[in-house]
Protein backbone atom coordinates (compact mmCIF):
# COMPACT_ATOMS: atom_id res chain seq x y z
CA UNK A 1 0.00 0.00 0.00
CA UNK A 2 1.63 3.46 -0.83
CA UNK A 3 0.91 5.90 1.17
CA UNK A 4 0.08 10.05 -0.22
CA UNK A 5 -0.22 13.07 1.30
CA UNK A 6 -0.58 16.50 -0.42
CA UNK A 7 2.21 19.47 0.25
CA UNK A 8 2.44 22.55 -1.97
CA UNK A 9 5.94 23.02 -2.57
CA UNK A 10 9.22 20.84 -2.50
CA UNK A 11 10.80 23.77 -0.11
CA UNK A 12 7.64 22.66 2.46
CA UNK A 13 8.50 18.68 1.97
CA UNK A 14 12.37 18.98 2.71
CA UNK A 15 11.77 20.34 5.83
CA UNK A 16 9.97 17.70 7.19
CA UNK A 17 11.34 15.78 9.38
CA UNK A 18 10.42 12.02 8.36
CA UNK A 19 11.22 11.71 4.56
CA UNK A 20 14.50 9.69 4.72
CA UNK A 21 12.97 7.37 7.32
CA UNK A 22 13.01 4.19 5.72
CA UNK A 23 11.26 3.52 3.54
CA UNK A 24 12.33 6.90 2.02
CA UNK A 25 9.26 9.46 0.84
CA UNK A 26 9.25 11.13 -2.45
CA UNK A 27 7.96 14.31 -3.45
CA UNK A 28 6.05 14.11 -6.89
CA UNK A 29 3.81 17.03 -8.47
CA UNK A 30 2.79 18.50 -4.81
CA UNK A 31 1.88 15.00 -3.48
CA UNK A 32 4.53 13.23 -0.67
CA UNK A 33 4.43 9.68 -1.28
CA UNK A 34 6.35 6.90 0.40
CA UNK A 35 8.07 4.40 -1.67
CA UNK A 36 7.03 0.61 -0.61
CA UNK A 37 9.81 -1.65 0.69
CA UNK A 38 11.12 -3.78 -1.79
CA UNK A 39 12.06 -7.14 0.18
CA UNK A 40 14.94 -9.40 -0.57
CA UNK A 41 15.08 -9.93 -4.15
CA UNK A 42 14.93 -6.30 -4.63
CA UNK A 43 17.30 -5.75 -1.91
CA UNK A 44 19.85 -8.32 -3.72
CA UNK A 45 19.61 -6.99 -6.94
CA UNK A 46 20.04 -3.33 -5.73
CA UNK A 47 23.37 -4.66 -3.37
CA UNK A 48 24.70 -6.44 -6.45
CA UNK A 49 24.27 -3.93 -8.78
CA UNK A 50 25.94 -1.68 -6.58
CA UNK A 51 29.25 -3.94 -6.43
CA UNK A 52 28.92 -4.34 -9.96
CA UNK A 53 29.41 -1.01 -10.86
CA UNK A 54 31.81 0.28 -7.85
CA UNK A 55 34.26 -2.46 -8.99
CA UNK A 56 34.90 -1.20 -12.44
CA UNK A 57 37.27 1.66 -10.86
CA UNK A 58 35.44 4.28 -12.82
CA UNK A 59 34.73 7.73 -12.72
CA UNK A 60 31.26 7.25 -11.22
CA UNK A 61 29.80 6.53 -7.87
CA UNK A 62 26.89 3.98 -7.50
CA UNK A 63 24.60 5.01 -4.61
CA UNK A 64 22.04 3.33 -3.00
CA UNK A 65 18.62 5.56 -1.62
CA UNK A 66 20.43 8.97 -2.59
CA UNK A 67 17.97 11.63 -2.23
CA UNK A 68 18.21 13.44 -5.92
CA UNK A 69 16.06 16.73 -6.04
CA UNK A 70 16.04 18.51 -9.26
CA UNK A 71 13.05 19.77 -11.59
CA UNK A 72 10.79 20.60 -8.58
CA UNK A 73 10.86 16.59 -7.17
CA UNK A 74 12.71 14.66 -4.63
CA UNK A 75 12.88 11.35 -5.48
CA UNK A 76 15.16 8.04 -4.13
CA UNK A 77 15.82 5.98 -7.31
CA UNK A 78 16.78 2.49 -6.03
CA UNK A 79 20.07 3.10 -7.46
CA UNK A 80 21.75 6.13 -8.50
CA UNK A 81 25.52 6.58 -10.29
CA UNK A 82 26.50 9.77 -10.10
CA UNK A 83 30.08 11.15 -11.50
CA UNK A 84 32.56 11.76 -8.81
CA UNK A 85 33.19 14.82 -9.73
CA UNK A 86 29.90 16.16 -9.48
CA UNK A 87 29.30 14.78 -6.11
CA UNK A 88 28.90 17.81 -3.23
CA UNK A 89 31.25 18.33 -0.88
CA UNK A 90 31.68 19.88 2.66
CA UNK A 91 34.68 22.01 3.58
CA UNK A 92 36.73 18.75 4.73
CA UNK A 93 36.38 17.39 1.48
CA UNK A 94 33.51 14.89 2.54
CA UNK A 95 30.66 13.89 0.56
CA UNK A 96 26.97 15.92 1.88
CA UNK A 97 25.05 13.54 3.39
CA UNK A 98 21.77 14.87 2.27
CA UNK A 99 21.93 14.08 -1.30
CA UNK A 100 22.30 15.81 -4.83
CA UNK A 101 20.27 18.56 -6.69
CA UNK A 102 20.89 17.24 -9.67
CA UNK A 103 19.74 14.57 -11.79
CA UNK A 104 21.97 11.49 -11.58
CA UNK A 105 23.83 10.31 -14.97
CA UNK A 106 21.75 6.73 -14.46
CA UNK A 107 18.93 6.20 -12.75
CA UNK A 108 17.70 2.29 -11.73
CA UNK A 109 14.82 1.36 -10.04
CA UNK A 110 13.38 -2.07 -9.42
CA UNK A 111 10.01 -2.50 -9.61
CA UNK A 112 8.73 -3.85 -6.71
CA UNK A 113 5.39 -6.32 -6.21
CA UNK A 114 3.81 -3.38 -4.92
CA UNK A 115 4.66 -0.44 -7.17
CA UNK A 116 3.07 0.88 -10.39
CA UNK A 117 5.06 0.55 -13.19
CA UNK A 118 3.69 3.99 -14.74
CA UNK A 119 4.93 5.89 -11.68
CA UNK A 120 8.57 4.43 -11.45
CA UNK A 121 8.53 4.97 -15.83
CA UNK A 122 7.35 8.89 -14.61
CA UNK A 123 10.42 8.88 -11.91
CA UNK A 124 12.56 7.90 -14.92
CA UNK A 125 11.55 9.84 -17.55
CA UNK A 126 11.79 12.75 -15.37
CA UNK A 127 15.51 12.38 -14.81
CA UNK A 128 16.11 11.79 -18.38
CA UNK A 129 14.25 15.19 -18.97
CA UNK A 130 16.33 16.78 -16.32
CA UNK A 131 19.82 15.36 -17.47
CA UNK A 132 20.28 11.64 -16.49
CA UNK A 133 21.67 9.57 -19.77
CA UNK A 134 20.65 6.40 -18.75
CA UNK A 135 17.65 4.53 -17.18
CA UNK A 136 16.79 1.24 -16.30
CA UNK A 137 13.72 -0.42 -15.18
CA UNK A 138 14.30 -4.12 -13.64
CA UNK A 139 11.42 -6.23 -13.69
CA UNK A 140 11.24 -8.99 -11.24
CA UNK A 141 8.85 -10.63 -12.22
CA UNK A 142 8.96 -10.47 -16.15
CA UNK A 143 12.66 -11.12 -15.89
CA UNK A 144 13.26 -7.84 -18.62
CA UNK A 145 14.46 -4.81 -17.99
CA UNK A 146 13.10 -1.73 -19.70
CA UNK A 147 16.35 0.84 -21.05
CA UNK A 148 15.57 4.27 -21.10
CA UNK A 149 17.85 6.80 -23.14
CA UNK A 150 17.28 10.32 -24.21
CA UNK A 151 15.76 11.09 -27.86
CA UNK A 152 15.02 7.06 -28.02
CA UNK A 153 11.89 4.67 -27.55
CA UNK A 154 12.25 2.87 -24.84
CA UNK A 155 13.59 -1.12 -25.52
CA UNK A 156 13.18 -4.23 -23.48
CA UNK A 157 15.67 -6.56 -22.72
CA UNK A 158 15.79 -9.73 -21.82
CA UNK A 159 17.91 -12.85 -21.81
CA UNK A 160 21.33 -12.81 -23.43
CA UNK A 161 20.77 -9.56 -24.47
CA UNK A 162 23.49 -6.86 -23.43
CA UNK A 163 22.99 -4.24 -21.04
CA UNK A 164 23.79 -0.38 -21.89
CA UNK A 165 26.12 1.55 -19.28
CA UNK A 166 27.41 4.77 -19.19
CA UNK A 167 30.48 5.74 -21.64
CA UNK A 168 33.67 5.16 -19.02
CA UNK A 169 32.51 2.08 -17.17
CA UNK A 170 33.69 -1.20 -18.51
CA UNK A 171 30.77 -3.72 -17.26
CA UNK A 172 29.56 -5.69 -19.31
CA UNK A 173 26.07 -7.52 -18.42
CA UNK A 174 23.34 -9.52 -20.05
CA UNK A 175 19.63 -9.44 -18.31
CA UNK A 176 20.38 -13.33 -17.48
CA UNK A 177 23.69 -12.26 -15.56
CA UNK A 178 21.77 -9.43 -13.33
CA UNK A 179 18.80 -12.31 -12.59
CA UNK A 180 21.36 -15.16 -12.10
CA UNK A 181 22.51 -12.99 -9.03
CA UNK A 182 18.80 -13.57 -7.22
CA UNK A 183 20.32 -17.39 -7.20
CA UNK A 184 22.01 -18.05 -3.94
CA UNK A 185 24.86 -20.07 -3.92
CA UNK A 186 25.15 -23.34 -2.21
CA UNK A 187 27.62 -24.35 0.52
Amino acid sequence: MTISISINTLEEFLKLPYINESPAWEYINTQVVQKPMGGAKHSLLQKRLITAIDTTNSDYEAFPKLRCTFGNRSVVPNVSIVATDRLPLDENSDIISSGINFAPAWVIEILSPDQSQTKVTNNILHCLRNGSLLGWLIDPSERSIIIYQPNNLPSILSSTDILPVLPGINLILCVDDVFAWLKLKKV
